[in-house]
């Protein structure tokens, strides 16, 4: 059976706010199913979802992106709307944000907080510099045009839903998101949203430093994988650079004196520049293999399109 619009909402210790939450989407979205999954609460969160009237289900697995994995697995919707059961993100837009999907064909709409409030509402000052830091990286990195890289407010097609491969355990899975969406040429839109703090007494999850160390690190794990020869190549260079570096002067002393007195020298910067060239052909071969696996995506695309087809008939 596969829903029209099913609202997923991933939540740890959320019972100051779910209930909240569940109840609004309700009221924006009447036909939709509301998907709570509760990973490993330790207060009433999954009883409160349910008395809202929400389908709990439960990931027992630690980590938001464990709780998505799960979520797009097992549930079958034309349009997916993601968001975080903090009641941070107003509902009333999600009614554009699925339209966007059902109706344009877009793959994923993005709720993009940094244009509107979060500046003024996050009070974590850290948190602003990460997320303007985050997206400013992947635009460049990918050439990209993403607005909010960092937000967990967003709408998906089926074909996203199933064909995304998650890899990031925890809260690095919006940014594994974005780059995904971009490197497979995904139709990508933004949408403007308000954004409002946590309530009081109601805590992040999100720790400033050591996740946002793990969404650099996912950045450029993924940055080494959609573009080998890129990363490769700015490898191969600086490698060959610091070869020249130390070779120079022991040409310069063979030139001047007919000696070769730095023999160390010469032979590391040798190795250096073998590296280099090695960086250089893994780039190369590493490029090959991704266009592949590029191809081997579209043809994916189809399958599943086809077998969404199937399960409407």
């Amino acid at each position: 059976m596969m829903d029209k619009i099913a609202v997923l909402i991933p939540c740890y210790n959320e019972s100051q706010t779910v209930g909240k939450v569940v109840e609004d989407w309700k009221r924006a979205l009447p036909e939709a199913t509301i998907y709570v999954y509760d990973n490993n609460s330790s207060d009433d969160t999954a009883q409160i979802a349910g008395n809202a009237g929400a389908v709990v289900r439960y990931e027992y697995q630690q980590g938001k992106g464990n709780v998505i994995r799960r979520m797009f697995r097992e549930i079958d919707a034309e349009c997916y709307v993601m968001i975080d059961g903090d009641d941070t993100y107003p509902a009333e837009f999600g009614r554009e944000m699925v339209s966007k999907v059902l109706d344009r064909g877009v793959d994923m709409v993005v709720g993009d907080r940094l244009s509107s409030t979060y500046f003024e509402e996050n009070k974590r000052p850290f948190h602003n510099f990460g997320n303007s830091l985050v997206r400013g990286t992947i635009n460049r990195l990918f050439k990209s045009n993403i607005r909010d890289i960092m937000t967990g407010y967003r709408a998906f097609s089926y074909q996203f839903a199933k064909t995304f491969p998650v890899l990031s355990k925890g809260f690095e899975i919006e940014t594994e998101m974005s780059i995904h969406a971009v490197e497979k040429n995904m139709l990508v839109e933004n949408v403007i949203i308000e954004y409002r703090d946590r309530p009081e007494g109601s805590e992040s999850k999100l720790n400033t430093y050591s996740d946002g160390m793990r969404v650099l690190a996912t950045i450029a794990r993924l940055y080494k994988n959609y573009k080998p020869f890129r990363f490769f190549g700015m490898l191969a260079l600086l490698l060959f650079i610091v070869s020249v570096v130390m070779f120079v002067p022991v040409l310069a002393t063979y030139i001047r004196t007919g000696l070769v007195p730095n023999f160390p020298t010469l032979i590391v910067s040798g190795f250096i520049a073998l590296a280099a060239i090695q960086s250089f052909f893994a780039g190369l071969i590493l490029t090959t293999l991704a266009e592949k696996d590029r191809q081997d995506f579209e043809f994916k695309l189809q399958i599943i399109h086809k077998g969404r087809e199937d399960k409407h008939e």
